[in-house]
């Protein structure tokens, strides 16, 4: 049984910890996307510093079709933001590489220059940069690696889906962020519709090992084994002098 209440305190403590031991007085700065993972990781951080200690950043990519949701959050957070439109540092990579990049290239780039313009604001403001992922993202490798997959802190990277929305009703969110479909913001499909599983399967067969759908099945599997590169330190040689 998942106690959210006793989670979210554990939760906000450990950030308090982290901060006294890795950057007493510093500042979180969180990519705020509107979607409920950022929501709730901005939550925590605000309940366990304070809202003068925490940093929304909003960074569309030209027009971004739902940032009033990102705006909603850091009005309600009453946090201090930034909002860096990165669309001409996409565009100026693109345009400077002397060929054309492969779709997955063009897919990750915005959120690799994304996660390069949080370190700057972050450098710059005394921060430390929260990282937004969940566990149901990682187990398949929905993630950009050393983009939003990255970070200094990690505040929800072992709860699933179902528990983050639990945590962030605890908190206090409003709904439309708690519940807010993800959306793939370049073809348009929902996230579980890229996938090929709701989250809903992803989560009940992490914590259970319960799935009745075998293609589903498979299908995680196959993702979770290919991406568990992604949640490893970078190898490196170690030679034995």
């Amino acid at each position: 049984m998942f106690d959210a209440e006793k989670v979210k305190n554990e939760c906000v403590q450990w950030i308090r910890d982290f901060f006294e031991e890795n950057g007493k007085g510093c500042n979180a700065v969180v990519g705020i996307s509107g979607g409920k993972d950022s929501s709730i990781v901005a939550a925590l951080c605000v309940e366990a510093l304070g809202k003068d200690r925490v940093i929304g950043v909003l960074m569309p990519c030209g027009e971004q079709h739902d940032i009033d949701m990102a705006k909603l959050l850091v009005d309600t957070l009453g946090i201090k933001h930034y909002i860096v439109n990165i669309k001409d540092a996409v565009d100026g990579v693109i345009k400077n590489i002397p060929f054309e990049l492969q779709q997955q290239s063009l897919t990750n780039l915005p959120a690799r220059i994304r996660m390069t313009t949080l370190y700057a604001v972050s450098q710059s403001n005394n921060g430390r940069v929260a990282n937004t992922c969940n566990l149901s993202e990682d187990w398949v490798g929905y993630s950009t690696r050393y983009g939003d997959a990255a970070g200094d802190f990690s505040p929800c990277s072992h709860l699933v889906v179902r528990e983050m929305k639990e945590i962030g009703r605890l908190l206090g969110l409003p709904d439309v962020l708690v519940d807010k479909v993800p959306i793939d913001g370049l073809c348009g499909k929902t996230d579980e519709d890229n996938l090929g599983f709701t989250y809903a399967e992803l989560d009940r067969y992490i914590r259970e090992g319960v799935i009745e759908d075998q293609e589903k099945k498979k299908r995680i599997d196959i993702m979770h084994e290919r991406n568990l590169f992604k949640l490893s330190m970078m190898p490196s040689f170690d030679p034995k002098f």
